[in-house]
């Protein structure tokens, strides 16, 4: 049987970086910030489908008529691939698959770093 991990909402799934200072990317993170874990930093392996947008049309229908309510998201700014600083207290770590994850809100990321080509 396969399975798939479903992110909902506004969700990101992050693999965090382990012990380490200095990032490959060379983002900085000082040992006092660290310390205290406010923030931490990890790759995107995988986002939500976004904010959900209610659909302005549903509120012309009247009660009589069947309601066909398609799902509209507005996109987050996050993708996968892109390595993020994000508040620690914010997320919830996991385990799938014998990885160590966190699973955060998008607002608790604070910066992303992506790959242009």
């Amino acid at each position: 049987m396969m399975r798939e991990l479903i992110l909902v909402g506004d969700r990101v799934l992050i693999l965090p970086d382990e012990g380490q200072d200095r990032t490959d990317t060379g983002l900085y993170l000082p040992e006092g910030v660290k310390e205290k874990e406010k923030v931490q930093s990890g790759m995107v392996i995988k986002v939500g489908p976004g904010y959900p947008v209610p659909d302005p049309s549903s509120l012309e229908i009247e009660p009589w008529q069947s309601q066909k309510l398609e799902k509209r998201y507005f996109p987050l700014q996050a993708k996968e691939g892109d390595y993020c600083i994000f508040l620690r207290s914010a997320g919830i770590e996991i385990e799938y698959e014998k990885k160590r994850y966190i699973v955060v809100p998008h607002s608790a990321i604070l910066i992303l770093l992506r790959n242009v080509e």
